[in-house]
């Protein structure tokens, strides 16, 4: 149903980059891209890509160095200032020096773009504060001072100002970025619900790539060799389209795509292999990670060569060894002692 929407915002033949004194550096041409209402779209590529040149380009904070941007069928080089903040808000990944503002003041800055010559906020003005607020779950810390605030309240509190700007298209550079586990989880949750509920194209940058997969509807995927694979995110996970992020990886024994997993893992060494084991369990949690621990000893899956395990359960390992002899282990601790 999405596809069918019509894009809120598109790039054609888009070449970005930057000056590097006299020089002009570009990072990537002939860029085709779409954001459609509704929808999260998750920007993902390696460190230095141009990611965050993408996301200043699109947005109108840097120029192109060639092709267009099209808003709602304009270009946006066409916009003034004021008029592009009411129809894009872009939310930087860098931490907010505005420690000095209450939340409330700093979510109230996003009114800007719709205040007069003073900067004034009346009645209405006050509502799409607080409703913005409530929004994002950081109405309690109204009065708190920004310095206050944990990392994750005061990414929220950000997303707070970007929808008190009440524009159709929100991007963010790495909102998760100085976050922990909980807070990732929570705030890319949020943006998606903000999406769906509000009908907002949202875009985003960000390395937490298992978070990315189960909540973005579309992709953005940078490849090693600078060019962006976009589509829905299962139809690119199955093309094997994020493999091509770190296609070099392997030649420096780096990350790998797991397609089970749903994220990067590490690519051991293989040439110091120790031998292998066949997995016989019927629990595919449990066997899941009798291989990872296997592996990350030294030992291959793919083979039997020094044997069987059979897996019950967690606490009922047993290895049969080619001889017949069987050792039984409570843990897995147990089995890496035993075969090791």
């Amino acid at each position: 149903m999405q596809t069918r929407v019509a894009p809120m915002l598109e790039t054609r033949g888009l070449a970005i980059g930057y000056h590097d004194g006299k020089k002009q550096s570009i990072v990537m041409s002939g860029l085709d891209l779409r954001l459609r209402g509704g929808s999260l779209t998750v920007l993902l590529g390696r460190n230095g890509i141009g990611k965050s040149t993408l996301l200043r380009t699109i947005a109108g904070a840097q120029p192109s160095f060639g092709g267009t941007v099209q808003l709602d069928g304009n270009d946006v080089a066409g916009y003034g200032k004021k008029e592009l903040s009411r129809k894009l808000s872009l939310v930087y990944t860098d931490r907010t020096q505005a420690g000095g503002l209450t939340v409330w003041q700093l979510v109230s800055l996003g009114r800007y773009p719709h205040t007069g010559f003073f900067g004034r906020l009346d009645r209405h003005d006050r509502e799409i504060v607080e409703r913005s607020m409530a929004a994002t779950g950081i109405a309690h810390k109204g009065d708190a001072f920004v310095a206050e605030l944990s990392d994750g309240e005061r990414q929220k509190a950000m997303i707070a100002r970007a929808l008190a700007q009440e524009t159709p298209i929100i991007m963010l550079d790495e909102p998760t970025a100085f976050l922990d586990v909980a807070s990732r989880i929570e705030v890319m949750a949020l943006l998606h619900s903000l999406a769906r509920e509000q009908g907002k194209a949202v875009l985003l940058s960000t390395h937490d790539v298992s978070q990315a997969l189960q909540l973005a509807d579309e992709l953005w995927v940078v490849t090693d060799d600078r060019h962006v694979l976009c589509g829905c995110t299962e139809d690119l996970i199955l093309s094997g389209a994020m493999r091509l992020m770190f296609s070099s990886a392997g030649e420096r024994g780096g990350a790998t795509f797991d397609m089970e997993v749903g994220d990067f893992c590490a690519q051991l060494p293989t040439d110091s292999c120790r031998g292998g084991y066949a997995i016989e369990c019927c629990d595919k949690l449990l066997s899941h990670w009798l291989a990872n621990a296997l592996r990350r000893n030294g030992f291959s899956t793919a083979a039997n060569s020094l044997g069987t395990i059979i897996a019950a359960a967690a606490n009922d390992i047993a290895v049969k060894r080619p001889s017949g002899e069987v050792v039984r282990c409570t843990s897995v601790s147990e089995l890496l002692a035993a075969i090791m």
